[in-house]
């Protein structure tokens, strides 16, 4: 999972400072206003340039609850920030009888939730007051609208070709309740009580017009959990996200993101992105039995430090990779079929995705099998280019997918973000 398949954690945020304590009488919300005045609050520009550079300590657990995102901008929030500790996934479908109208009615109720929540404020009178005590906690929430979305509206000259379902791959398993949806919305904080918060605030909002189709809990490492930013590792062990693009790289925009113009999607998609959403089952207990050494021929990089198994001792995480090396008996020091050889994007026409994932554990049945693994959420501007290019080329023949199962699918067309007044998917509705 170092490289593409199984998605690899984003670069930490860059990470904030507070007091330890607020000072006797001051309000929360004082709080937080002076964490935005000191420069503590990130917006879209801030959050991508923060994806770019990691600080060089680490984040003190007071401040995990003054981060911010904003919600309005270029792009919907949820998809440049750094990993998140907590995240939720959802989808719902409409309502029988419901169609575009009530579809913009929730989506413009659901965008002025989002915003409350996201500047740290309760929705309204009846908030259920469950995150009161908590700053916003770097509070992201994603909206995309899958396939079936279209036909329910009424809206299918108005449906992206990219979001045409999926192919079959040989790892797939796939439970059809719980995948797909007409609606999908990602949910991402840096506090479990603020994302369950925002999870049942918009659950709640959408009242008859929509019911929940499915809806899955993940986690990740805390910012600050570390003696210094790195990369994360996944429920293997895995460091998990080397080679994931950034945005200071020049092609980044057009592989993340469809264009403001010219390009093939539909204008209402200008500035969005394609989400690729997979519950990736792991079988760790068939991984566990595997000796460290073996592991590591089946990723392609040491388990210590994630350096390529072609690197010498000083190598590190971010040492080029190099294909053709091979050890005094002429074996490649990268076996042919490691996930990592095989998910590079020199080996894919340059096919890449930006990949946000979180990991999971629902439980252990009573023969003590774990159900865990990864939500895998991945963005990409053409699903065609980016996940089926790659997850093609695993499909004949990489290493890891003894190990792995793909049990449910979705694709969702997310929207640019909302300009002030606006609501998520405004243009689409009322275009």
């Amino acid at each position: 999972m170092a490289d593409q398949s199984i998605p690899e954690a984003l670069t930490p945020r860059p990470e904030e400072t507070l007091p330890a304590a607020a000072p006797a009488g001051v309000s929360r919300r004082a709080l937080l206003g002076t964490a935005a005045a000191t420069g503590l609050t990130l917006g879209a520009a801030g959050a991508a340039a923060g994806y770019a550079a990691a600080p060089a300590a680490a984040t003190p657990l007071t401040s995990l609850g003054s981060g911010q995102a904003m919600f309005h901008g270029k792009h919907q929030p949820g998809i440049l920030q750094g990993l998140q500790a907590r995240g939720h996934l959802i989808a719902f479908d409409l309502a029988a009888g419901a169609g575009r109208k009530e579809a913009a009615a929730l989506l413009r109720r659901w965008s002025r939730t989002a915003q409350r929540l996201m500047a740290g404020e309760p929705v309204d009178s009846g908030d259920t007051g469950v995150a009161r005590d908590a700053g916003p906690s770097s509070l992201t929430v994603t909206f995309g609208f899958g396939h079936s979305f279209f036909t329910r509206t009424g809206l299918h000259k108005q449906r992206p070709v990219a979001l045409d379902p999926l192919p079959d791959f040989s790892s797939d398993r796939l439970d059809k309740a719980r995948s797909d949806g007409d609606l999908w919305i990602q949910i991402g904080a840096d506090d479990a009580l603020v994302a369950f918060h925002a999870l049942r605030a918009l659950q709640k909002d959408a009242g008859a017009a929509a019911r929940v189709r499915w809806q899955m809990n993940g986690f990740n490492r805390s910012p600050g959990a570390t003696a210094h930013p790195m990369t994360a590792r996944n429920l293997m062990g895995q460091v998990d996200g080397t080679r994931n693009p950034k945005p200071a790289e020049s092609d980044f925009e057009q592989r993340v993101f469809v264009p403001a113009s010219g390009a093939k999607d539909p204008a209402w998609m200008a500035n969005g992105s394609y989400a690729v959403v997979r519950r990736i089952r792991m079988l760790l207990d068939d991984w566990e039995q595997l000796s460290g050494k073996d592991q590591e021929n089946v990723i392609g990089r040491r388990k210590a430090d994630g350096a390529p198994l072609s690197a010498g001792a000083d190598g590190t995480e971010t040492t080029e990779m190099d294909l053709e090396k091979t050890d005094a008996g002429g074996d490649l020091l990268v076996p042919i079929d490691a996930h990592a050889r095989i998910s590079r994007p020199d080996q894919n026409g340059g096919a890449a995705m930006l990949r946000r994932p979180f990991s999971y554990h629902d439980g252990i049945a009573s023969d003590g099998t774990a159900d865990a693994g990864l939500l895998f959420v991945c963005w990409q501007a053409d699903p065609l280019r980016g996940f089926v290019t790659v997850q093609r080329k695993l499909d004949r023949g990489d290493a890891l997918s003894r190990f792995i199962r793909h049990e449910s699918s979705g694709l969702f067309a997310v929207p640019g973000g909302a300009a002030e007044g606006e609501y998520v998917g405004q243009r689409l509705l009322e275009g």
